[in-house]
């Protein structure tokens, strides 16, 4: 089993993520304190007290080995080469003025995105586009047209964005570890839900939204 030696507020922080545990519902799976939570958000170099690291240790011998390998990811990203050569496929699924999103769950805190799936090597991104769409939300959907790739600024990783358009299907919450609502969105209203700034550009321009 992998072992940290020193806990500090970023891989406390890491271990949360893991566990896909709000702050609250971290801070009451180790006994602490909620403001202890928040205290390693605010210090992510800072070490974590004697007594607090042995809570950790005994937490992460207790935790599922999926739990565990999400922690190992998190704390040894890959390298941009490594990342690069992952893909995922962004499905901008259009009903009418509308366009769908799902909250995702992302440590302690809830941020909007399109859905999104790994594309398998070797694998379609439109089909991944579909399936993960109708998988996350229920709903289904069809690619329209593919609206061009990038290395994604946060994750390092190859993203296809698709234009789709809905089929069938009111948007339901069928992934509730990785996210915490989906919902179709007016398209007017997008950047309240996703900054401008994080949205690749021709999504914007596809969907004549002002950057």
């Amino acid at each position: 089993m992998d072992v940290v030696v020193v806990w500090t507020g970023a891989t406390a922080s890491a271990f949360q993520r893991a566990l896909r545990l709000t702050n609250e519902s971290f801070a009451a799976a180790l006994r602490i304190a909620p403001r202890t939570v928040a205290k390693w958000h605010a210090a992510p170099d800072g070490e974590v007290s004697t007594q607090m690291q042995r809570i950790l240790d005994m937490a992460y011998a207790e935790a599922d080995i999926p739990v565990r390998e999400r922690f190992q990811a998190l704390i040894n990203p890959p390298r941009r080469s490594q990342a690069a050569a992952l893909r995922v496929a962004i499905a901008v699924v259009l009903r009418g003025p509308e366009v769908l999103l799902v909250q995702r769950r992302d440590g302690g805190d809830l941020m909007w995105q399109f859905p999104a799936g790994v594309v398998k090597p070797g694998g379609d991104a439109a089909v991944a586009a579909v399936k993960e769409t109708r998988a996350e939300t229920g709903v289904h959907c069809t690619v329209r047209e593919p609206l061009g790739c990038r290395i994604h600024p946060a994750t390092g990783v190859e993203a296809s964005y698709l234009l789709c358009d809905h089929l069938m299907g009111e948007p339901a919450n069928l992934d509730p570890a990785e996210n915490a609502e989906a919902a179709f969105v007016p398209v007017s209203a997008l950047t309240r839900f996703i900054p401008a700034d994080r949205i690749y550009r021709p999504v914007l321009d596809a969907l004549g939204v002002a950057a």
